[in-house]
């Protein structure tokens, strides 16, 4: 689904914000299977968090309407006994809702597991015993599912945490991660003056109050806390979801075609 996802926001993008029908099927085609046709990938991107909804004539992506203040956003962090999810998986997670500024919701869960190596108990605190009788992966995965709705997908290094989840949420017949991805290192990186944009970091040197480092729901709070700082000192010109995420990603490119040009690659 992760090629469904970037080519119909390509084709957004490009028509701004509306497609017609033909022009969505033309994109789904492409990827449907015997068993499936352009309803039931409507429906399989929807239920996968990927803001689409219907027109009368067409398509729409609703992050390219939506001012940003008025976003949903869940701020997701999580710990794992492992960095490889296909060796490795999830035992706690973390999440909060935020909406027009404000907390609105909240999940903590641990998530069952019979093998935790030692060096991760140093590092998280915690412990065997937390997991013995903690909701298993399907669970938990399903509830973080149900909770993200059609949210942004907000994490301090968000290709970790994403990366994880899809291929777990994957593995147990959940499907892709669509909702659109924020990374908090790399909006801060253009919203906040810093030496570094490491969590820990910026819980001292922001003042967040947020003592539990490598805790699930204390990241995410912690996150939360830098996304809303962020969001404070945005430039006028982004005014909607998408242009937020368009944002945040700009620094990286442009620090990528300098690079390329100090290195004399081409850029285009």
């Amino acid at each position: 689904m992760q090629k469904v996802f970037e080519e119909l926001t390509a084709a957004f993008r490009r028509a701004g914000g509306e497609i017609s029908f033909e022009a969505y099927d033309r994109i789904v085609r492409k990827h449907a299977t015997l068993f499936e046709d352009s309803e039931t990938i409507y429906m399989l991107l929807q239920a996968s968090g990927y803001p689409i909804e219907e027109t009368l004539t067409g398509y729409r992506l609703q992050t390219m309407f939506t001012p940003w203040q008025e976003q949903r956003y869940c701020v997701v962090d999580i710990e794992t006994n492992g960095s490889k999810p296909g060796r490795s998986q999830v035992i706690e997670i973390g999440a909060v809702l935020l909406e027009e500024g404000r907390i609105v919701d909240r999940l903590e869960t641990f998530v069952a597991c019979a093998y935790l190596p030692e060096h991760i108990t140093k590092l998280t605190g915690i412990e065997p015993s937390d997991l013995a009788d903690a909701p298993s992966r399907a669970e938990a995965l399903r509830m973080l599912r149900e909770f993200m709705g059609d949210a942004v997908f907000v994490a301090h290094n968000a290709r970790f945490d994403h990366s994880f989840l899809t291929a777990s949420f994957e593995r147990f017949g959940l499907g892709a991660i669509g909702n659109p991805v924020l990374c908090t290192i790399d909006l801060a990186r253009r919203t906040i003056e810093s030496e570094r944009y490491g969590l820990a970091y910026l819980n001292e040197t922001l003042d967040l109050g947020m003592q539990a480092h490598h805790r699930a729901y204390n990241d995410a709070l912690a996150t939360s806390k830098i996304l809303l700082k962020s969001l404070d000192n945005l430039p006028e010109s982004v005014r909607t979801t998408d242009n937020l995420i368009r944002f945040s990603l700009s620094s990286r490119s442009e620090r990528n075609k300098a690079r390329k040009k100090k290195s004399g690659t081409p850029t285009a």
